[in-house]
């Protein structure tokens, strides 16, 4: 990496990630290199950088992660996250270590990890036209505010797979896996692998639990009965929907980039590491 335009994507209601801005911006200006600053949820900024932009840098948790991947999903950009939050999972590095991560980069001492997306579809009473999300983690259609369950018809390819009454169902990336998917008793799968893991919530005496369906594959799951009900799209959107919507997820083609630095921990050790973490 040779004189890199650099953008920088915090979180403005974390006081830390503001202050990690101002360090980036520092670092940056000491080596002359072009760089910009903005939140992930300014969607249009973000959008009108990246194309100029040869790294964005996420400096916060995994939800500011989450919301800046929505915008390189678009424009292709590789991602670094900077962990500021309580788990991190997306991050590869810790704030304390930044600029030293920084200096490897320039270096070109990092490798480059693919990671692939989801797309959802929400066909409204079954039939388009459709409303199109992006999601890295997961798409997840669930039971309202209300502790009412709702019946999801799933079909894998037109396959019927189960009707399920439940709190909802997760389809999960293999990013995402390690999340909602994992919380409700499904496998954590390897992160570059290209797999979608299909699992209901607190399904209501279901014989078939969590599986896993090739990257080629739809997952189609209607809304039969509910008395509330929405798509969550990685957690940072929730969109209502009504007995007879219809939502699909595929596997887009592209992936997304995440930058791997190479002193970071190989994901079965992070992992294991942010499992320890975790409150007892």
């Amino acid at each position: 990496m040779s004189g890199p335009r650099l953008g920088f994507a915090y979180n403005p209601t974390n006081p830390a990630a503001v202050d990690l801005s101002t360090r980036a911006a520092t670092w940056c200006d000491g080596r002359g290199l072009a760089h910009w600053a903005a939140p992930p949820g300014e969607f249009e900024a973000l959008i009108a950088e990246l194309p100029t932009t040869d790294l964005l840098i996420v400096l916060g948790g995994d939800g500011t992660f989450l919301r800046a991947a929505r915008a390189v999903a678009e424009i292709d950009v590789p991602l670094l996250g900077v962990n500021l939050g309580k788990i991190g999972f997306l991050s590869k590095v810790e704030a304390a270590d930044m600029e030293s991560i920084l200096d490897e980069l320039l270096r070109g001492a990092y490798r480059i990890d693919e990671r692939m997306i989801l797309e959802g579809l929400i066909l409204r009473g079954g039939s388009g036209p459709a409303e199109r999300y992006i999601a890295l983690n997961d798409v997840v259609v669930a039971r309202g505010s209300l502790a009412r369950v709702v019946r999801l018809d799933v079909a894998i390819d037109g396959t019927h797979l189960a009707t399920y009454v439940a709190d909802g169902l997760v389809v999960a990336s293999p990013t995402g896996s390690t999340g909602y998917s994992f919380s409700s008793g499904g496998p954590i799968v390897d992160p570059k692998s290209r797999n979608m893991v299909v699992t209901p919530i607190a399904a209501y005496l279901s014989a078939i639990r969590s599986i896993v369906v090739g990257p080629d594959q739809v997952v189609r799951c209607q809304v039969v009965e509910a008395h509330e009900a929405l798509v969550s799209i990685d957690g940072r959107e929730d969109v209502p929907v009504a007995v007879g919507d219809v939502v699909e997820v595929r596997a887009l083609e592209r992936p997304i980039r995440l930058v791997e630095p190479e002193s970071s921990l190989p994901f079965w050790d992070l992992l294991r590491h942010k499992v320890e973490l975790l409150p007892k």
